[in-house]
This record gives C-alpha cells, structure tokens and sequence, in this order.
C-alpha cells in the first residue's frame, strides 16, 4: 500500500488534524485548501507535506490539483475530503442563492470533484479508501445547521454510499463521518457564535482525526461505511 493521503481543508480544524495524524503514522500528505499561508503554517510541523492551494469549488482547479498531486506522489492511497463551510444567515427564509451555491461548492461539489480526481488510479490499483467528513446534519435536518449545510451534507452521505455501491469490487472503500459539534473555526459562522463553556464541551478536531485513522487502517478487506460520532 502506498503511504500516500490527500487532505482537502488542511488549513485548520478536522484538515489539519488528520494531516498531523497520518504524517505522525508515516503518511506523506498533500495539504489542501483555498489559502496558502494556513496551509504553509500546518505544513510546517509536517516532513515532506505538498501544500496545493485550490479551490475545491472549481473543477478545472481540482483537475489541476489532481495532475500536480498525482506527478508528485505518483499514487494516492487515501482521500480525506475535510473542506466545509457554512454561513451567518442561513434559515430559508434569509438564504441568499449565492450563499447556498457557495455551500453546495465547498461541501459537495468539491468532494465529488476530488473523488474523480483520485478515484481512477485507485481503481486501476484495486486499493483506496475514501472519507468523506460529513456531519450530524447528514443524519438529520435541524435549524441549527440551516438547510444548505443540511442539503450538502445529505449529499455526501449519499456520495459515500454510491462509491461503495460501485466500487467495493475493485478494492476501493468510502466511508462517512458524521460527527455532532466540534470546536472548529466554522463555528465562528453562526448566527450566535457558541462561548468558551459551550466549546468546552465539545470534541475537539484530534478526536475526528481518530475516527479517520480507524477507517484507513482497517484491513482492506472490511469498511466502516457509516460512523457517528457525538461529544460524551
């Protein structure tokens, strides 16, 4: 197995802790994500990290990315898509349109994008493990993710079971994680942004990063197709 991963929104929160962690097990990880500067200060406490600014909304930029990842690495073995966002004003009834294409972008579209990047090597390999960081909001609606968040997230669950409806004979596995809140930067993007009390409760990015490590190192020949993971 190739000891090669790719990490979508590897500039902070999940991203960035699951780079860290898989480096730690002797990966050698591509940092994704729209801005350099955190995707240079995460790749600094990582040997041998690629750093790929992208904007995983734009599928001739992910194409790119795949091309240049790929000439590098020569094959890619994991897939983390981590990239999300959400937005201030998001109930339907103050939603704009640019707001809920900005969120299919970076929570849907973006991942599909980057699994047809990766996933023809993977196959024509016959190994691969795909994961894709869903959210609670991917099991159930709730006013407090809006309904753009909710839509996306549905969208990967779905994205997920369609790779492994597909792909399980030829050696490639998905998995979806859907964890409830984590103290994350996206929860600055709230309406009412949560305090210091409430994010104390809340699980932290490493403990997601663990999640992703179970469902990579599993033995190929099992898959952690759904994984809930909720604060205690």
């Amino acid at each position: 197995m190739e000891k090669t991963a790719v990490i979508t929104g590897a500039g902070s929160g999940v991203g960035a802790a699951t780079a860290r962690a898989l480096a730690r097990q002797g990966w050698r990880v591509a940092l994704i994500g729209r801005r350099r500067a955190p995707l240079e200060e995460v790749a600094g406490s990582i040997l041998g990290a690629l750093v790929v600014p992208c904007d995983i909304g734009n599928a001739g930029e992910v194409e790119a990315m795949g091309l240049r990842v790929l000439a590098e690495f020569g094959s890619v073995e994991v897939l983390v898509n981590a990239a999300g966002t959400n937005v201030p004003k998001r109930a339907l009834e103050v939603l704009t349109l640019d707001d809920y294409h900005a969120m299919m972008n970076a929570n849907l579209n973006g991942a599909y994008y980057c699994v047809q990047a990766f996933l023809p090597q993977m196959r024509e390999r016959g190994s691969g493990t795909i994961v894709n960081i869903t959210s609670e909001a991917g099991k159930a609606a709730s006013p407090k993710a809006g309904p753009g968040y909710v839509i996306s997230k549905f969208g990967m669950a779905g994205l997920t079971s369609a790779i492994n409806a597909e792909e399980r004979a030829r050696g490639v596995r998905a998995c979806s994680i859907f964890p409830g809140d984590i103290d994350t930067p996206i929860l600055n993007k709230r309406p009412a942004p949560p305090d210091a009390t409430a994010r104390a409760k809340m699980m932290q990015p490493e403990d997601i990063a663990e999640c992703v490590l179970l469902a990579v190192n599993l033995p190929s020949r099992a898959i952690i197709e759904e994984l809930i993971v909720r604060p205690r």
